[in-house]
């Protein structure tokens, strides 16, 4: 039961953002809790690994150094380029940057698992990722969005820190110290990640029903450009570069979808003068889910069970 719930999170997350819409304040009480929420989502990711995993990867690089750099070149880039060529106004700029500029989501897993693709190597690009993510994140995002709005990278790199990091670290050191307990654990996690997922981008819709109606039409289509980008591009450039089929898919999955949480946190902590600049992070948590589940359709169907 847990298993199909967490299977389909996509219609969850849909559903989730009709109700934040037509009743705001159903979701607007989790506005304060966003920073623990997206911490408790990064301790159930670091209860899923274990520091073996992270040896493996050394042992294996190729397929995920080409996952962690597509996600830090493909999207970041293609965030900036679509800002300025659909002259997006400087809060969906900043937004769809910063978004662009996160690392993968706990959602690509779900998402590669549905897919019949690879599950391990999608954990450990989403780990990597995730710690590259602490500076890379800041330094990117003040690179290409500095032009519009002064970026606090210091202040972001100590947020990464304390809603990354530790609560990464914590999950690793408790899998390692208390496997029974995380043996318990474990079913749920998935299904709790999913529940904050849904929380915190209900709770920015709703906080932000009225903005994004005014910019609904260029909000919508530049995030989905962006999406449908880091899908196409990831895939292409693991082919170029000769994963196998699985492998391929993953890349793919792993660049096209981002820690949008982690995007609408850093939005509201750090530019909380421009209140339409976490709006691109929820839209995108919707949207690369639809894409992503879409494309995990297909794949499934063209795999073997």
């Amino acid at each position: 039961m847990l298993a199909r719930l967490t299977n389909a999170f996509a219609l969850l997350l849909c559903a989730g953002v009709a109700w934040a819409w037509i009743v705001p304040a159903h979701f607007t009480w989790f506005l304060p809790y966003i920073s623990p929420g997206l911490g408790l989502i990064m301790l159930g990711m670091g209860l899923t690994l274990r520091f073996e995993d992270f040896a493996e990867a050394l042992q294996t690089p190729a397929s995920v150094a080409i996952g962690v750099l597509a996600q830090f070149v493909i999207m970041p880039l293609a965030g900036w380029s679509i800002a300025h060529l659909l002259h997006l106004p400087t809060p969906l700029a900043v937004g769809l940057i910063l978004v662009s500029c996160c690392p993968g989501g706990t959602a690509s897993n779900v998402i590669t698992h549905l897919a019949r693709a690879n599950l391990p190597l999608s954990v450990l690009m989403t780990a990597c990722s995730t710690l590259a993510a602490v500076l890379l994140t800041p330094w990117l995002t003040e690179l290409l969005a500095g032009a519009y709005i002064p970026v606090p990278t210091a202040a972001m790199l100590r947020d990464m820190l304390t809603v990354v990091v530790l609560p990464v670290i914590a999950g690793l050191l408790l899998n390692r110290m208390a496997p029974r307990l995380t043996a318990t654990l474990a079913p749920i996690t998935p299904l709790l990640s999913v529940i904050f997922i849904i929380l915190i981008v209900g709770a920015i819709i709703a906080a932000k029903k009225d903005l994004i109606a005014q910019a609904a039409t260029s909000l919508i289509f530049s995030v989905f450009l962006l999406h449908a980008f880091g899908f196409a591009l990831g895939w292409v450039v693991a082919r170029w570069l000769r994963r196998d089929r699985l492998s391929t898919r993953t890349i793919s999955i792993e660049v096209g979808m981002q820690n949008s949480g982690l995007g609408a946190k850093l939005a509201t902590t750090h530019f909380a003068t421009e209140p339409l600049a976490a709006v691109p992070s929820a839209i995108s948590a919707v949207m690369h889910s639809l894409i992503g589940s879409a494309l995990a359709a297909w794949w499934r169907r063209s795999s073997p069970p």
